[in-house]
């Protein structure tokens, strides 16, 4: 393969070996690359690996031996076979990823490698520095044991060795599918487009048992699949890396006036032991990034995830009720319908459903039980049912709360339940809407209803009881297509019976207010 510099530095680099690289000497490396021998004073065999054989281009735009950084000594110290790493932008966790799993596909025989970037111009990026790991390698391993047999796009084969490496993109359909894989790196997970679990689930089934793991990403708002995997990393068994933003060398600026420093920014200084300059980037990044500051720098691993500049809803508020919000006092169906507090007598209640299909995959049917003269929330159900299921279940709950109004959105599948409810039911106390029985969402009403949701959240959040619904209501946002909904692989269902009821809530008192 043609090398990207010159002979003289290709040859430079050839001499700094004092021993001929060949297959037998690879493998020999290969077996001890997660050792530390006591020359290496701590260093895995890796790192002085990368160091010796591996080239990136610099921020200046030259070609430098791979030096590992603060971070990536730090990941390598702790890293397990499954890991999943939170870090702040440009900490260089991708490249090193992308090194330790080149060195072990050119120094373990049947190796496959998977890389899965979060779009197709970040895949392309991960190859062009994984191709230059391979263009600047010693002349002796490229025309010998590392000769390659296809080295395009996508992927790159070994056939002396039996290994190979690829980079795909996490939209592509089927990202490996049909492969057995020792090494996955799934980069940027919480921007992945689609259905993130869903690809990451048929990924995981393709590493074979023993193979390495890492996820990594920076965060995006609360919710999605990498806070999920991050959350739930104990149970699983993934060791977790956090990584702030001032572990980055480079994040410094002009030193701020030691006067000027707010308790924040001293008691942080104490606790991470900061200078000046860095609290200079810091402010400077704050007034640049705004928002978006604690997602994009993160600092700790739970503001970054709260911080999120798309979100529709005020997250403050959120966060402050799901502290206190209390378990439900009874559960049905297997937890799908929840009750916090039971009906009482000589009290109005309405019971508002955004309905679905009802099949196992996609949306789920969700209904909202709110005092009427209140708006207090008093149970909840959400469950992937539909039709004449659906109809009977949301009746008879309305039912059981003192023959409750029913408020049906009548979009899509919801014009089917509403005539079951009326018919196959005999439900008659159907709330209307401009003198049709149901709900109509539209592009107008929609956003309306929400922004009622929003105010309530702020101003009266102990109405508010299912922590699943203020879950949903953190991670709806605004979408790159200018609507708003769920993030990617996660449901707003709670969140639009939620809406709809209180807006038909407010319909009704003013109608009894009226009709007085």
């Amino acid at each position: 393969m043609a090398g990207t510099g010159g002979e003289g530095l290709r040859a430079q680099q050839d001499s700094a070996w004092p021993w001929a690289l060949d297959r037998e000497e690879l493998e020999r490396f290969g077996r001890i690359l997660d050792q530390r021998p006591a020359s290496l004073r701590g260093r895995t065999v890796t790192i002085a690996l990368a160091r010796g054989l591996l080239r990136v281009r610099t921020r200046d735009g030259s070609t430098q031996p791979l030096r590992a950084n603060g971070v990536q000594q730090a990941f390598e110290q702790r890293r397990g076979r499954r890991n999943i790493v939170l870090k702040a932008r440009q900490m260089g966790l991708t490249t090193w990823a992308a090194a330790r799993f080149f060195l072990k596909t050119i120094t373990q025989p049947g190796t496959l490698t998977l890389e899965v970037a979060h779009t197709q111009e970040a895949a392309e990026e991960i190859f062009r520095i994984v191709h230059r790991f391979l263009d600047w390698l010693p002349e002796t391993l490229r025309d010998g044991p590392l000769k390659t047999s296809r080295a395009n796009v996508r992927q790159i084969a070994f056939p002396a060795m039996d290994s190979q490496y690829m980079v795909v993109s996490a939209g592509e359909r089927n990202a490996g599918r049909g492969l057995t894989v020792q090494n996955l790196h799934c980069s940027e997970l919480a921007r992945w487009p689609g259905n993130p679990a869903e690809t990451l689930a048929g990924l995981r089934a393709a590493l074979a048992p023993g193979g390495e793991l890492i996820l990594e990403s920076t965060p995006e708002g609360v919710g999605g699949c990498f806070y999920e995997e991050w959350q739930k990393a104990a149970e699983t068994g993934m060791v977790r890396h956090f990584f702030p933003w001032w572990m980055e060398p480079r994040y410094r600026a002009e030193a701020v006036d030691a006067a000027s420093l707010t308790d924040e920014e001293r008691e942080l200084m104490t606790r991470a032991h900061l200078d000046l300059e860095q609290i200079g980037f810091r402010r400077q990044v704050r007034a640049n990034f705004r928002g978006l500051a604690r997602q994009e720098y993160a600092e700790d691993s739970e503001s970054c995830f709260r911080a999120s500049g798309d979100s529709v809803f005020d997250l403050a508020a959120i966060e402050a009720r799901m502290a206190t919000a209390p378990p439900a006092a009874e559960q049905r169906r297997n937890g799908e319908l929840e009750i916090w507090l039971p009906p009482v007598k000589g009290k109005e209640y309405m019971v508002a459903l955004d309905p679905a299909g009802g099949g196992s995959e996609g949306d789920y049917s969700a209904a909202q039980v709110l005092e009427l003269e209140t708006g207090l929330q008093c149970a909840e159900f959400a469950g992937h049912v539909g039709g004449l299921e659906l109809a009977k279940l949301v009746t008879a709950l309305a039912g059981e709360y003192n023959n409750a109004w029913l408020v049906v959105e009548r979009n899509n599948h919801g014009s089917g339940v509403l005539a079951l409810a009326q018919t196959a039911c005999g439900y008659t106390r159907i709330h209307h809407q401009g003198g049709q029985p149901g709900w109509l969402t539209t592009s107008v009403s929609r956003p309306a209803v929400l922004g009622r949701l929003d105010a309530a959240l702020v101003e009266q959040p102990e109405r508010f009881l299912s922590r699943r619904l203020l879950a949903e209501c953190r991670s709806f946002v605004r979408l790159p297509n200018g609507s708003t909904g769920a993030r990617a692989g996660l449901h707003d269902d709670r969140v639009m019976a939620m809406a709809i009821g209180l807006a038909a809530r407010a319909e009704l008192l003013e109608s009894s207010v009226r009709s007085r």
